[in-house]
């Protein structure tokens, strides 16, 4: 330093880094313990995603379904690559890792699906109901002979498969096309939390959501579940916010419109809202989500309540004219196959956990997104088990609402309060 009428003058940046034994730039280091906890984690990222590559390429050997076996093959070779990139260390950068992953699990998968034609059998029970809404009024056959034939979701469901019967086949009409943009959008306007914070980097939050396996190969296959949880997100989210309840109405009268899983979000939801905003908001949005949801589903119901009440409530139990193909051995539909009298006794025990968590919803009502989440995952997860027709793959809606709202983990939260603080460092 120099000595200018008896004071010092600052030292430049070099000659601070050098006498701090810190770098050129003069700046100190972080917190030993966020930085070693992110090297730590960032080591550990190889291992996730050889992990998802594994499971991948498991999948992709033992399935008999064509989707999922296109699925495994290109998402093995995405999540091998982002093991590479993570175990080359973090000079690789997450941008890169999360980008080999998304397009190997997600977007490579996904158009060749779509281009060849091939999808579950799911993607063509919506389109067909589509054309159907569209011609007759009502998206369901009147006499269903076949598993193929019915259509076990509520009339939202239906608008999915509008542009196909509008616009004839293309890659822009594939109902897997609008499962995805409504799933994508419907998670990053939910990455908004209460009091305007929002998630770090939202739309790497949301790449690494749709490359998470679970997530993926729905996404890819054309799993109908993704749109109904990225509007119950987007649905909790805007309950958290407050506000006048309206768009939260909105947003959950949409999800309820599309299928009954997503019924349980009313009541956690509009809790949510009275404790963050008050009764009269709450009030709103559920006359707003029952008025869309009606919209929807009475019209429908109206025109045709035999073929509706065959489709959407006897089928999905079990009941209908042809057994549902939903087979997992789960709890409920143990009962129902094994025990006599066990879809009575499935059904019953539905019916209690459903009331089990409405009371918890009076007597501990939850005052924080992340608490109306998890408590709307616990519903979920039990409905799912009890159910006598049901599918490991329902399971995706609580794993989502689950772990949505526990972004960011610690570790990011900490990196992100360090750059802060050295902005502010002399």
């Amino acid at each position: 330093m120099t000595i200018t009428n008896g004071a010092a003058t600052p030292p430049s940046p070099t000659a601070r880094g050098v006498l701090t034994g810190v770098g050129h730039l003069g700046q100190a280091p972080s917190p030993a313990l966020p930085r070693r906890r992110g090297f730590s984690l960032a080591r550990r990222a190889w291992a996730y995603w050889l992990g998802c590559a594994g499971f991948a390429l498991a999948l992709a050997t033992t399935t008999g379904l064509g989707p999922h076996r296109v699925w495994g093959a290109c998402a093995a070779a995405g999540y091998g690559t982002a093991a590479v990139l993570s175990a080359r260390g973090p000079r690789t950068g997450n941008r890169a890792v999360a980008c080999a992953a998304l397009l190997g699990a997600v977007l490579v998968p996904l158009v060749v699906l779509v281009v060849s034609g091939a999808a579950q059998s799911e993607v063509g029970v919506v389109e067909r109901s589509g054309a159907l809404l569209l011609h007759t009024g009502s998206p369901y056959l009147p006499r269903p002979a076949h598993t193929v034939d019915y259509d076990p979701y509520l009339p939202g469901m239906a608008l999915f498969g509008v542009p196909r019967a509008l616009f004839g086949g293309g890659p822009f009409t594939d109902a897997r096309v609008w499962f995805c943009l409504t799933f994508l959008v419907g998670v990053f306007f939910a990455a908004r939390r209460p009091a305007g914070a929002p998630v770090p980097r939202p739309v790497g939050a949301v790449a690494l959501l749709a490359a998470f396996p679970a997530v993926a190969l729905p996404l890819a296959v054309g799993g109908v579940d993704l749109p109904v949880v990225g509007l119950m997100c987007l649905g909790l989210a805007l309950a958290g916010r407050g506000g006048s309840g309206t768009a939260a109405g909105l947003a959950m009268g949409a999800a309820a419109a599309l299928k009954w899983t997503a019924w349980p979000l009313l009541p956690v939801g509009l809790v949510l809202l009275a404790v963050t905003a008050g009764r009269r908001p709450a009030l709103r949005a559920a006359l707003t989500a029952l008025s869309v949801a009606a919209a929807a589903v009475v019209p429908v119901a109206l025109a045709d309540p035999h073929a509706f009440v065959e489709h959407v409530a006897l089928f999905p139990l079990g009941e209908g004219g042809v057994r549902s193909p939903a087979t997992s051995p789960l709890p409920g539909r143990l009962l129902a196959v094994h025990v006599p009298g066990g879809t009575a006794l499935a059904t019953g025990a539905l019916l209690a956990a459903a009331l089990g968590v409405t009371v918890s919803l009076l007597v501990r009502p939850p005052r924080t997104v992340r608490a109306a989440a998890d408590r709307l995952a616990v519903g979920l997860g039990l409905a799912i088990c009890l159910m006598p027709a049901t599918r490991f793959g329902y399971l995706v809606l609580p794993l989502v609402l689950a772990g949505w709202f526990r972004w960011p983990p610690a570790a990011g939260r900490s990196v992100s309060t360090d750059r802060v603080g050295l902005r502010g460092r002399p």
